[in-house]
């Protein structure tokens, strides 16, 4: 208690009181000896600013005062009554400042989260593309082409614009991108490289993955020469980094094979090829510079009624020249800039930054990292534990953003207090964190899935230095590395001593692919760590424990986020009925032959009321002949729903539902049923998969049409199986985006209902249909953007009219046999980037390469794949 007791001192003694709003509170210590905690909450105002300010503090004494308070029961009653009456209250102030300044803020994030300005901004660069194209292409010398400059110059966004530029996308047959940056992971990269240059089988994957280095080394070099590939290798720090992975590359550039290297050590560049071209770039001139920082600064600068206010123009151009011609410096500072409305916010930016470059001395670096600095100290409060939260992640990582939109939630980022009204969740308003960080600059979109929506995020490494650093400043984290055997808490631990673990608000523990033991090396001679106050423990991928989870687990009663997914794990305790706070349990671990496991999970779900995403293995086991789960009614994700060991109609209580998968053909129908009288609904249902890993589909029919009527909602639908006949176009939701029918065996063609879906994005068919006449009409699919045809046995003739998706970016063509040629449409689609044609037959193939009667048909495209 008396470490309590100084924490409260120090957190009280400092009265937040701003705008009318004053917020403080009192240790009392009686005779007793006993401590009580007095907070307070006055209100002089109801400015609508000082609600945001008095929401943090108290968010803030939350966050600490749960923490510390765990042990300690009746303290921790009696400040939690206090905290709720004080929220009460703000949420009066709130509703009360409606319109003012609140509103506008509101209105303001609401316009972020839904901004378009995720993409790459290019602007400068086009001679310097020109330039390398020319050499890449250039099939008699240069087989290492090199981007060389300091961090912040543009170099990977220069790489990308080339990687998929079209004259590279037609001169190459196969392509490759691989980060290396600080930790050169030789296998790894050697590993990507083949499995995206072949584009293998299940089979040949494995067989990959199986391979000794060397041989893995021998097939990496056999690719290069049997086609022309490029290879990107982005971010080589080192020679020695090059030299660990040379073994794998042709010295000579006899089959046209080239790689395009990007590194800040100009030797590392020609150590690689003494004859290769290094191309050093140059910062961006004034007018360069303040044309992106525009781009970014203004997102609505196309809009006809946009106009800059010239005193905006005169402190903005000044702020631009602080940048020194740095691409990364201005677009970060042009994304914090678009979140400033007024003049007097511009000038307030202005000041910050004469102040944080009054500490450099003028070199270009130095200004890009205090630029970087000044973008952290400007997030509003509730976006810094967000950013600081990537710190754990390893250097060049790819970030599932649907799992750290959970594990921010689970530790408490983003409160229910947060959620608007409407149908908006809190998972909905920590993406919307997201998008803003991403607006801003500070995290970079990686992989994004087939309607658009982010799957993955990352660091560059400049702006994940400074993650770091501020996380070490603030002791927001700790991180133990053991990628290359260092016991120590990595670049968090003390030059002195290792902070005590037991005391560490979060802690991240990077591990080997070979590490099987989970003790930490600090406590190989002492007791393990119980880490009571954990929230998100993320076993993904670990290799132990290989059957069961120990019985431990139960003592972690305050996790809110537990995963062992990818892990051998196929027995869970009966202390896991402890976790009665978990809001995300991940349960889909894997065997050593297939990705998909029976766990032995005991019947103790149903005491989990606060889960929200839920995710079972493929099946659940025999401990218990029936799992209660109708109870759950906080549940947005149900993936593999155990139909066997449920009612299906239990589903009809779970009404928050957002994603459901069923995974057994056996009761697709029964879950179809359920809608029947057809008031019964699933309202909030947003995505809906039915589907087997069975190698045939199920032969059961389907009734789409009461299935739709059940889920009015559906953005995403898969299913497989028979579907005697598709329903009237205007029965489907309006909002369908995304759908997959596999093995519905259509008598009918299904273009002429599909196309006149006004938001269908995503169409996939494999055996959908096996009639012999499919026609693609006019003004048909105005929105589709991927089409993959897919096992169309009878198909015959396919006709695209002129006018017909006009908005098709890329298309796949697959085990169609008795297609001879592809539609005369085809030339009319100028939006179609990618054309992939999978397990066709010869002749259909040999009509569409270069010197093929159809090739014209096909020539405006930029990138044409062959595959068997």
């Amino acid at each position: 208690m008396s470490m309590l007791a100084s924490f409260l001192e120090d957190a009280l003694a400092v009265k937040v009181k701003t705008d009318g709003i004053d917020i403080g509170g009192n240790i009392i210590k009686p005779e007793d000896g006993s401590t009580q905690v007095h907070l307070y909450l006055s209100v002089f105002s109801q400015e609508a600013k000082a609600y945001l300010i008095a929401d943090a503090v108290v968010s803030f004494l939350l966050e600490r005062l749960g923490n510390l308070l765990i042990d300690e029961t009746t303290l921790l009653w009696s400040v939690r009554d206090q905290v709720q009456q004080m929220q009460t209250e703000l949420k009066r102030i709130q509703k009360e400042g409606e319109g003012t300044s609140l509103a506008f803020e509101r209105q303001r994030q609401l316009r972020w989260s839904y901004s378009h300005v995720v993409e790459e901004y290019i602007v400068g660069f086009d001679e310097d593309i020109r330039q390398l194209i020319a050499q890449l292409v250039n099939e008699e010398k240069y087989r290492v082409v090199s981007i060389c400059g300091m961090g912040g110059l543009g170099k990977t966004t220069m790489a990308k614009a080339v990687y998929h530029h079209g004259d590279i996308r037609r001169h190459f047959e196969g392509f490759a991108w691989a980060y290396v940056s600080q930790q050169c992971k030789r296998r790894d990269i050697w590993e990507g490289i083949v499995l995206k240059l072949i584009i293998p089988s299940r089979e040949e994957r494995e067989e990959i993955l199986r391979m000794r280095d060397e041989d893995l080394a021998k097939k990496l070099f056999k690719v290069q020469k049997e086609k022309k590939c490029l290879i990107v290798i982005d971010d080589i720090w080192s020679t020695e980094a090059w030299s660990t992975l040379s073994a794998a590359f042709p010295n000579e550039t006899a089959s046209g094979s080239k790689v395009l290297l990007t590194t800040r050590n100009k030797e590392s560049a020609l150590i690689a090829d003494q004859e290769g071209f290094v191309h050093e770039p140059d910062c961006l001139n004034e007018e360069k510079s303040w044309e992106l920082f525009q781009r970014k600064a203004f997102p609505r600068r196309g809009d006809s009624d946009f106009g800059i206010n010239k005193d905006k123009e005169k402190v903005g151009r000044g702020m631009v020249g602080s940048c020194a011609g740095l691409p990364l410096a201005i677009v970060v500072l042009g994304g914090l800039l678009a979140t400033k409305e007024t003049l007097s916010e511009w000038d307030m930016v202005n000041r910050n930054i004469r102040s944080y470059l009054s500490r450099t001395k003028g070199h270009e670096q130095a200004r890009l990292s205090e630029v970087l600095a000044l973008s952290y100290h400007e997030l509003p409060y509730q976006l810094k534990p967000c950013f600081l939260y990537l710190s754990q992640f390893p250097e060049d990582f790819d970030i599932p953003t649907k799992k750290l939109v959970q594990q921010w939630v689970a530790e408490g980022f983003v409160f229910p207090q947060d959620e608007i009204e409407g149908d908006e969740t809190v998972e909905d308003v920590a993406e919307g964190y997201l998008h803003s960080l991403i607006n801003r600059c500070m995290v970079q979109v990686g992989v994004r899935g087939s309607i658009g929506k982010i799957k993955t995020c990352h660091l560059l490494d400049l702006m994940r230095d400074l993650c770091l650093l501020k996380a070490r400043q603030e002791s927001f984290m700790d991180i133990i590395d053991h990628w290359f055997g260092n016991e120590t808490l990595g670049a968090f631990s003390s030059s002195n001593e290792t902070r005590s673990i037991r005391r560490s608000r979060r802690l991240s523990i990077l591990l080997r692919e070979d590490v099987d033991d989970l003790t930490l090396p600090q406590y190989k001679k002492k007791s393990q760590p119980e880490f009571k106050l954990l929230k998100v423990l993320d076993l993904e991928g670990i290799k132990g424990p290989k059957v069961k989870l120990p019985a431990g687990i139960g003592t972690m009663t305050q996790l809110r986020f537990l995963s062992i997914k990818k892990t051998l794990i196929r027995e869970l305790p009966s202390s896991l009925v402890n976790l009665v706070l978990l809001e995300t349990l991940n349960l889909q671990t894997i065997n050593k032959f297939s990705w998909e496991s029976t766990v032995q999970l005991p019947d103790v779900l149903w005491k989990m009321v606060w889960l929200r995403h839920l995710y079972l293995p493929k099946w659940c086991g025999d401990v218990t002949d029936k799992l209660q789960l109708a109870n759950l009614i906080n549940l947005q994700t149900l993936v593999n729903f155990p139909a066997n060991k449920c009612d299906v109609k239990d589903l009809l209580r779970l009404t928050k539902l957002r994603k459901l998968v069923l995974n057994d053909a056996r009761y697709f129908g029964n879950f179809v049923k359920i809608f029947d009288p057809l008031r019964n609904t699933l309202n909030f249902l947003m995505s809906l998969s039915l589907k087997t890993d069975i190698l045939s589909f199920p032969d059961k029919v389907v009734d789409l049409r009461q299935l739709l009527l059940g889920c009015p909602c559906l953005c995403k639908l898969h299913i497989e199986g028979r579907i005697e006949n598709l329903p009237e176009y205007h029965e489907f939701p309006p909002c369908l985006a995304k759908l997959t029918l596999w093995g519905s065996r259509l008598q009918e063609d299904p273009m002429k209902t599909l196309e006149k879906l006004p938001n269908l994005r995503y169409f996939s068919g494999w055996e959908v249909f096996v009639g012999k006449k499919m026609v693609c009409s006019r003004e048909g699919f105005p929105q589709l953007k991927i089409l993959l045809l897919r096992g169309l046995p009878n198909l015959e003739e396919w006709t695209v009219e002129e006018g017909a998706m006009c908005s098709l970016a890329h298309l796949g063509i697959s085990d169609c046999y008795k297609l001879k040629i592809v539609p005369e449409g085809m030339m009319f689609i100028t939006t179609l980037k990618e054309l992939e044609i999978r397990w066709m037959t010869r002749a259909f193939k040999s009509l569409l390469q270069e010197d093929g009667e159809d090739f014209y048909k096909i020539q405006h495209v930029p990138s044409i794949v062959f595959l068997n």
